[in-house]
């Protein structure tokens, strides 16, 4: 099969310490953290920048930051997030990409999100996309409803996005399509023709999921951006230890895991 792609998102833009007292805050402490990923098994680190009092962040040097700090320990592929915090201006979100990672995500619509909502005006959404172009930067999709496939088909069409596209579904926020076997495989059923994808379930959907990925050739995304518990009850001790067993079960299924570069050459990075 496929080698398995795994991303493990460090540390979102909601988690606290107080929920995740492993949580990596800093530049160092999320470099540290990529490198035990990559050690065991990710070649992709979804990351979003934060203040040293853990209030998220868009700066662009805090991110330079971080890009340095994860690229003097390993190899891996890191994908900066335009999405950043609810709230956020299109402008700040947008900052990272300017630096030329490898890849940024893009949302391909607005949703409810929790007890927020989070906005993506289409006007915005096609500014991030042509910058994201500009910049030479490989575009993660997010989708979390069935609506922001069907937007991004569109684009496609039109020529807005670059094909072939790599998705990222993710599914189980309160207020998207939720974290079922079911709502995986419509939209799956849906992507266009030579598209890549990943799947990230959001807290006790992220097992599940990721299982139903690797065994239908997909790729997967843990972390505690998205899952902060091993087990119910029992918190994760590290971003790597969710990455290792999403490589054990990968293993017992036959299906080899990517390293870095096998990643890029997957999803068309040069």
């Amino acid at each position: 099969m496929t080698p398995l792609i795994i991303t493990a998102a460090l540390t979102g833009a909601e988690v606290t310490r107080a929920q995740q007292p492993a949580l990596p805050i800093t530049p160092e402490e999320i470099g540290v953290a990529a490198a035990e990923c990559a050690a065991a098994g990710a070649s992709i680190v979804h990351v979003h920048g934060r203040l040293a009092d853990g209030t998220p962040t868009q700066d662009k040097e805090v991110y330079r930051s971080i890009i340095a700090e994860v690229k003097k320990r390993c190899d891996v592929i890191v994908q900066v997030s335009t999405g950043g915090a609810v709230g956020m201006t299109p402008q700040e979100r947008l900052a990272p990409v300017t630096l030329k990672p490898e890849m940024a995500t893009l949302s391909m619509g607005s949703v409810n999100f929790g007890g927020d909502v989070f906005m993506n005006h289409p006007a915005d959404m096609e500014v991030f996309a042509r910058e994201i172009r500009a910049q030479g930067v490989k575009a993660e999709l997010e989708i979390f409803d069935s609506g922001m496939l069907h937007t991004a088909k569109r684009w496609l069409a039109k020529g807005l996005l670059d094909a072939p596209a790599h998705f990222d579904l993710v599914l189980g926020v309160p207020g998207a399509m939720p974290g079922t076997p079911q709502a995986l495989m419509y939209l799956l059923g849906e992507l266009p023709e030579g598209a890549t994808w990943t799947v990230a379930g959001i807290g006790a959907a992220q097992l599940p999921l990721a299982v139903q990925a690797i065994v239908l050739g997909g790729h997967v995304r843990v972390g505690f951006e998205d899952n902060v518990y091993y087990r119910k009850g029992e918190l994760a001790s590290s971003n790597a230890q969710l990455v290792a067993r999403i490589a054990r079960l990968a293993a017992e299924l036959d299906r080899p895991v990517a390293t870095p570069t096998q990643a890029r050459q997957l999803l068309g990075i040069q």
